[in-house]
């Protein structure tokens, strides 16, 4: 059983490196428009950017910008399958232009492409993401009514490419491997998503003129692989970055492709991926604690689990669950800008797994910088 995952360093506006229709999930960020630190990255795209911005003229710049992802969305039109999913992470703007301060609605920006263009818009996410910094606040403190709300959310846009996606032969077997659990099925489809923290954003490599990565959570791109396509499936990240989106490609058993316009992230990528088993092999593992410690709670209220999973011996809450199946990652080789991920056959993946629920020392860690499990270790 394996997985590959494919990086281009390229522009995303023309990806000719995918064929039509190949791809089964989009799960991506673009830049902010009318987010200082991307004002580089869009003059570079359209320099009439830069001259509106000058010219105090804000509402001409945003659309600017919006012209040029829109660009982007045109070819993940083509690229993407019937029924598939896309999922945006994007966050509104702030800012003063000129004289006039007000807020640059990116998120209702793009919803807009995407209705036009005929896709069915479903439920978004909301994802709060708190600050606590002291001068947070913006506007005249105290004194009504010039202070301004503060944002501390961003949005996950999810929109469908037509109709609901069918299954047939293989696909059916790899959709019931594909569930999640009852109780992360709750957590998951809530609208509004206040357990992720945002990661540090600093860029260590001095190949990017970039100094913050912007990059979301590893659990965020996680969740949104698990919800939204099943194994075997075709990822597509066309804003990359530092490589989130492949390695929770990797984590989920699906394959990913990635585009990059900064070749500078081929370094950051490659550094994350030196010790990533490890990591993702930890955190499949606390899924499965996780649930477990779900049970014990459920029994201690007497209110014990009707169904028990196929594969491994803990009771599930619904009939959906009983197939559900979690792929160790074994080995990753690199083939220039592509990697392969091997996963373990059923057999040791149930040997390892019943070792490792046994095991209370193997602790999930968020931050890979931290990651202190030698997975290896447990395995021998």
């Amino acid at each position: 059983m394996k997985s590959t995952h494919n990086i281009f360093f390229a522009n995303s506006s023309k990806m000719d490196q995918i064929e039509d229709n190949s791809i089964d999930l989009i799960v991506t960020s673009p830049p902010y428009p009318m987010i200082e630190m991307w004002d580089h990255q869009f003059f570079q795209m359209n320099p009439e950017i830069a001259d509106a911005l000058n010219q105090g003229e804000g509402l001409s710049a945003y659309e600017l910008m919006h012209q040029e992802l829109d660009k982007i969305w045109m070819e993940i039109d083509r690229v993407l399958k019937e029924g598939s999913i896309i999922c945006i992470n994007i966050g509104d703007a702030t800012r003063k232009v000129g004289q006039l301060f007000q807020l640059f609605s990116n998120h209702s920006r793009i919803l807009n492409y995407f209705i036009k263009s005929g896709f069915e818009v479903l439920p978004e996410i909301l994802w709060r993401k708190q600050s606590n910094k002291p001068n947070k606040f913006m506007g005249s403190g105290m004194l009504p009514p010039n202070a301004y709300v503060t944002s501390e959310h961003e949005y996950i846009l999810v929109m469908r490419k037509g109709n609901n996606r069918e299954f047939t032969g293989e696909q059916k077997k790899l959709r019931d491997e594909s569930a999640y659990f009852w109780e992360e099925r709750n957590l998951w489809f809530s609208d509004i998503w206040t357990d992720l923290k945002g990661i540090d954003q600093k860029i260590s490599s001095n190949l990017t003129h970039r100094e913050r990565s912007a990059a979301y959570p590893f659990e965020l791109a996680y969740r949104l692989i698990n919800m939204f396509s099943i194994k075997g499936d075709t990822v597509l990240d066309p804003f990359l970055g530092t490589g989130t989106t492949l390695i929770a490609a990797m984590a989920s058993n699906r394959n990913s492709v990635g585009i990059e316009i900064d070749p500078g992230f081929r370094e950051v990528i490659q550094i994350r991926l030196q010790n990533i088993l490890e990591f993702l092999n930890a955190y499949l593992t606390t899924r499965i604690k996780q649930h477990l410690q779900f049970v014990r709670e459920m029994e201690k209220k007497n209110k014990p689990l009707k169904y028990n999973s196929d594969l491994y011996d803990f009771k599930v809450v619904t009939n959906q669950e009983t197939k559900i199946c979690f792929n160790l990652l074994k080995e990753i080789k690199q083939v220039n800008e592509s990697y392969e991920i091997s996963y373990y056959d059923e057999k040791k993946n149930q040997k390892i797994i019943e070792n490792l629920i046994n095991n209370s020392q193997v602790e999930f860690i968020s931050d890979e910088k931290k990651q202190k499990v030698s997975f290896q270790q447990k395995l021998d």
